[in-house]
């Protein structure tokens, strides 16, 4: 067997320090926080590097979108309105940044809890070993009336449940995505998988009704899909369903000749999954968009976006 020898370093060519090309340069670092200043300081002065930049970036696609009437759509996951950011996305669509709203069959359920009781997210553990969990009669019975009152009048699950929160004047009903969708003239659209969500377990659950709702509201969905040219698709939350409708949705309006190439599509959650890199990042811009990864927990890096972009909006 061959002996190897420690490799010797004499003859190394080096370079010049001065010469050689780096990524970072001080020109990149951020600026120290000055007590008392805004949050748009604090954004100016976070180092122009890696998610920094790229929230930067994502704020300035928004506002641009914004003040250029473009479409810009959230789709969101529950977890949104359980840790508590309904009243900033309210606040994005009153202002008229959010143009679209879509939410999974979980969010639906949050949303209806919190117009009701002004409380929502029971402990899974404790009540799953008694088989109560998801059996709050309540929710179930406003979700599948509103849906089978609804799907009557040719509503989508989203129109119907904001519909009858408003038309029943529940008590928390000001903290509710989908009622102030409907009173703003918002699109707002919920994707349901059936056997997913809560209300699934009752006997006053409809399927018929809730597959005809949760279908048309994919083609309002795709209806608003097929207006995204130089505008913003940021996904807040779900790893799984709303990355999937996003992306058959997009398909759709192409194959119909909508041009939809030039959109920023962004991602938001606190791990990397698969397919909302591949389904809302990666492929739906490969025509002339740019995708957007943000890494953190949502309760600090959605008011980090909202502050940055009510506060752009308002020094323009």
């Amino acid at each position: 067997m061959k002996k190897f020898e420690p490799l010797s370093l004499e003859g190394v060519t080096t370079v010049s320090l001065r010469d050689r090309k780096s990524k970072v340069s001080v020109d990149l670092f951020g600026k120290p926080y000055s007590p008392g200043s805004t949050t748009a300081a604090f954004l100016n002065g976070l180092p122009s590097a890696l998610g920094a930049m790229d929230l930067n970036a994502v704020i300035d696609h928004i506002v641009r979108a914004t003040e250029n009437g473009r479409t810009v759509i959230f789709g969101m996951g529950a977890h949104v309105i359980k840790v508590g950011l309904a009243p900033l996305i309210i606040q994005l669509m009153e202002r008229g940044v959010i143009t679209g709203i879509a939410l999974n069959g979980a969010g639906a359920v949050h949303d209806a809890e919190v117009a009701l009781e002004g409380k929502t997210s029971e402990d899974v553990e404790t009540e799953l070993d008694t088989g109560r969990f998801g059996m709050s009669e309540e929710t179930a019975a406003f979700l599948n009336h509103a849906v089978a009152e609804g799907n009557q009048q040719g509503l989508g699950v989203g129109g119907s449940i904001g519909g009858k929160i408003i038309s029943e004047k529940l008590p928390f009903g000001e903290f509710s995505i989908l009622a102030r969708a409907a009173r703003l003239n918002i699109p707002a659209t919920i994707h349901v998988a059936i056997g997913t969500d809560i209300n699934h377990l009752h006997p006053s659950f409809e399927p018929a009704a809730w597959g005809t709702a949760s279908h048309l509201d994919f083609r309002l969905f795709s209806s608003l899909v097929s207006t995204l040219e130089e505008g913003v698709y940021v996904n807040i939350g779900s790893a799984v369903l709303l990355p999937e409708v996003f992306l058959k949705a997009l398909t759709l309006v192409r194959n119909k000749g909508y041009v939809v190439d030039h959109i920023a599509t962004v991602n938001m959650d606190f791990i990397r999954h698969y397919r909302p890199l591949t389904n809302v990042v990666s492929r739906p811009t490969r025509r002339g968009g740019k995708g957007y990864n943000l890494v953190g927990h949502h309760e600090i890096m959605v008011p980090l976006l909202a502050a940055g972009i009510m506060e752009r909006l308002a020094a323009r």
